[in-house]
């Protein structure tokens, strides 16, 4: 096949292509994690960003490549999430702001633009390191300049810059010994090499179907709920109040009248409301959809067969039971018109840490952290809920601190975001925070702050490797100090002893105590007892986190 010229709608089917191959493989992706902690999330950040920026894409379809370039850079920014997210969502930025004007490319414009891509992302990671999908796409992206001086075929363009992608990849461990030593190539950099994969096969003629292992609907009814994170919005904001699911027995004397389209049915259902997903087969199809309508839902149902397994439940009223334990903004009574002077902004795991940072300050907690990170749109949001003057963000988790900023560069009001990666260095951040300084004292003073406390986590191990010189078997609990490996042990309790052993030091005055949900009483008083015996001088905190994950997060000042 030959392809000379690139215009939109083949770019928008390139895009989708790309989507749904990453889709295939995020769990893939994700394994490739180099810390065998159970938070392995590139595959699924890098899946839901190509995710929202795919459909971004087809609400915006156009002939004129420019347009949707632009719809893609949209979708991306708002939906990044996690590092990954955000360098993918820089590569398009850069590619799509090259392009904007241009109605179509040809492989030269093609390549310069995926070149500036990367010069974009580049910029947007203050220390980028090599031996990641950075180094992917700037090896895939000169491969594509030079290549295209004498190719004007999209096809073997793009076949050659799969090639060198996947060649890079295969490098990345040389350029990361981490990666060596781990024995992993880059995640990030693999799931840009499975979007070029779906460009690649969109320009041959060929269709990357679905992953044939289908989620199951509660799998996807907990997702869409996610998605809309009741955090950010009070009970009376609730648009489509009655969560509705069901499932339609397809009976043929219905169907005959009433031919059975998934496509069709998932229209007609959308009409009634928001959050809709369907699954269906040859025999069955299964329904969840937010409405206010659920009568009219399931006589539309009826249409086609017997309905079974109806579940409605009143929203309104479940968020309203929830109020005060769910992670939220202050209800509309509580917002006052006028414009705060200031606001934080944090993000945390667990009811427990979430009260805490609202007892010393924090203006919203974003729910987030290991496994779920917030998107730049779920932390734009939560800025503007603030209804501040000028808005501090504290990401909590290096793997959030991008899309933090990207949040502070969209948004109109003055932001900041101190780069904290963990929840203790959040705390200490916050408790720096001057309610009366400028916001470029306070973000100093409280970047100053992180520097003044040591984090420690303990977690379990979810495979077998080797790293640092410490073996490490499936279901090992390991002690982490900042962010390295120090312990590894089969008991929780020994390795939380000794990860403390590791970590105190003769500087060290105050031990605070974070214990998660599979934290026991009895576990954290013989923790209490070992510190009092072992290091009588250390003054201790303890408080119920409920973090899921980390069955202790400890802060050492």
């Amino acid at each position: 096949m030959v392809i000379n010229e690139l215009n939109g709608r083949q770019f928008a089917k390139m895009i989708f292509q790309g989507a749904t191959n990453l889709s295939n493989n995020a769990d893939t992706v994700d394994a490739l994690n180099v810390f065998p902690v159970p938070d392995g999330d590139t595959g699924t950040n890098m899946n839901l960003s190509m995710t929202s920026g795919s459909k971004e894409v087809q609400a915006n379809v156009s002939d004129h490549l420019g347009k949707v370039s632009s719809a893609l850079s949209k979708g991306l920014l708002m939906g990044a999430r996690g590092n990954s997210g955000v360098i993918l969502s820089q590569l398009f930025r850069g590619f799509g702001k090259t392009v904007e004007g241009k109605k179509v490319l040809s492989t030269v414009e093609f390549a310069e633009a995926l070149n500036d891509g990367v010069g974009s992302a580049y910029k947007a990671v203050m220390k980028p390191v090599e031996g990641t999908i950075l180094t992917v796409a700037k090896d895939a992206a000169k491969k594509a300049v030079q290549v295209s001086k004498n190719e004007d075929n999209f096809v073997l363009l793009m076949e050659e810059i799969v090639k060198e992608a996947k060649a890079s990849l295969k490098r990345t461990p040389d350029l990361l010994p981490v990666l060596k030593e781990v024995g992993v190539v880059d995640s990030g950099g693999q799931g840009l090499v499975h979007v070029y994969e779906g460009f690649l096969a969109e320009l041959k003629g060929e269709t990357i179907d679905d992953a044939p292992v289908t989620p199951s609907m509660d799998e996807l009814v907990s997702a869409e709920h996610h998605i809309g994170v009741q955090g950010f919005m009070n009970t009376e904001d609730i648009e489509f109040g009655y969560c509705t699911e069901f499932m339609v027995k397809l009976e043929k004397e219905k169907t005959s009248q009433h031919p059975f389209d998934e496509t069709q049915f998932r229209n007609e259902l959308s009409e009634l409301g928001d959050s809709l997903l369907v699954i269906s087969d040859d025999e069955m199809a299964k329904v969840h959809i937010h409405t206010e309508e659920p009568g009219t839902a399931l006589s539309y149902g009826q249409r086609y067969g017997s309905l079974i397994k109806m579940k409605i439940e009143n929203m309104r009223e479940q968020h309203t039971e929830l109020v005060g334990s769910d992670y939220r903004a202050p209800q509309k009574n509580e917002i006052s018109d006028e414009k705060k002077p200031y606001a934080i902004i944090t993000v945390s795991m667990g009811e427990g840490i979430a009260e805490l940072f609202r007892s010393i300050g924090a203006t919203n907690v974003i729910e987030g952290g290991q496994t779920m990170n917030p998107s730049t749109e779920d932390i734009v949001r939560a800025i503007e809920e603030a209804n501040a003057e000028k808005v501090i963000i504290l990401p909590n988790n290096k793997n959030i601190i991008m899309a933090a900023e990207q949040a502070a560069q969209v948004v109109e009001m003055e932001a900041a975001v101190v780069p904290s990666k963990t929840v203790p260095q959040g705390m200490s951040a916050i408790l720096a925070f001057n309610p009366t300084a400028a916001i470029s004292d306070n973000f100093a003073g409280m970047k100053e702050a992180l520097q003044h406390v040591k984090t420690g986590q303990v977690t379990f191990a979810v495979r077998d490797t080797s790293i640092d010189g410490i073996t490490i078997q499936k279901d090992d609990h390991m002690g982490i100090a900042e962010g390295k490996i120090v312990v590894s042990d089969k008991t929780r309790l020994q390795s939380a002893k000794k990860l403390l052993s590791h970590m105190i030091d003769e500087d060290a005055e105050i031990l605070t105590i974070l214990h998660g949900e599979d934290a026991s009483e009895d576990e954290v008083n013989k923790i209490t007892a070992f510190i009092e015996e072992e290091y009588p001088e250390l003054e201790i905190e303890i408080h119920n986190g409920k973090q899921p994950l980390y069955s202790y997060i400890f802060a050492i000042e």
